[in-house]
């Protein structure tokens, strides 16, 4: 597990944020949220799945990955990070995400979390619309945070729309022009505005939460 300390804060939120399928906790991406939302005064704790730690490539069936959720969130919630912690969040990127929700939703996280921020959320395969991932969302039973590129082909922004509509608890941030990662093309956005504006999104929200 990796710890990114939040900036200037005594009292911070805390987010444990899990990764996606294909790259572990140490991946440029994980690295740049965790830095990014400690500079906005969020602690950020990230861990990985049984699968990469013992170098697979697949990832594991979804109890497995819910089961490592659920111990990683026992860790941090009893560490000192976590009991100083203004509020834990719990959260991540795609499939990190999607288990996030589906612990969630179970009741599995104990304390239970502040909110869920699902960074790229994968409601369907891409491609393959008809392949819903989210019967379950009704039941996560806490704020949610979507946050969301509109070329990400894993939901289109009117498939988003309509399931944040659909759940009284959740919020949808949607990047114009993102992609899978919340990032628009270095065309458009040679600065990365887009990103750092979901970064200042998610740390808002927590703060708000």
């Amino acid at each position: 597990m990796r710890t990114y300390a939040a900036a200037g804060r005594r009292r911070a939120p805390l987010l444990l944020l899990a990764h996606g399928a294909g790259a572990g906790e140490l991946h440029p991406w994980m690295e740049r949220v965790g830095r990014g939302l400690a500079e906005r005064g969020v602690t950020v704790v990230t861990f990985e799945f049984p699968y990469l730690r013992a170098g697979r490539r697949v990832p594991d069936r979804g109890p497995v990955l819910e089961a490592a959720f659920q111990e990683a969130w026992r860790a941090v919630a009893s560490s000192a990070d976590g009991r100083s912690a203004a509020a834990l969040f719990a959260g991540g990127k795609s499939m990190g995400g999607r288990i996030a929700t589906q612990v969630a939703a179970t009741g599995g996280f104990a304390p239970a979390p502040r909110g869920v921020l699902a960074f790229g959320y994968p409601l369907h395969p891409p491609g393959r619309p008809a392949e819903r991932r989210d019967r379950h969302l009704a039941r996560v039973g806490v704020p949610l945070l979507l946050l969301h590129g509109t070329r990400d082909p894993f939901g289109s922004p009117d498939e988003m729309r309509a399931l944040a509509a659909a759940l009284p608890l959740a919020t949808l941030h949607l990047v114009d022009g993102g992609d899978h990662s919340l990032e628009a093309p270095r065309r458009v956005d040679p600065a990365g505005a887009a990103f750092a504006a979901v970064l200042d999104a998610a740390a808002a929200w927590m703060r708000q939460a």
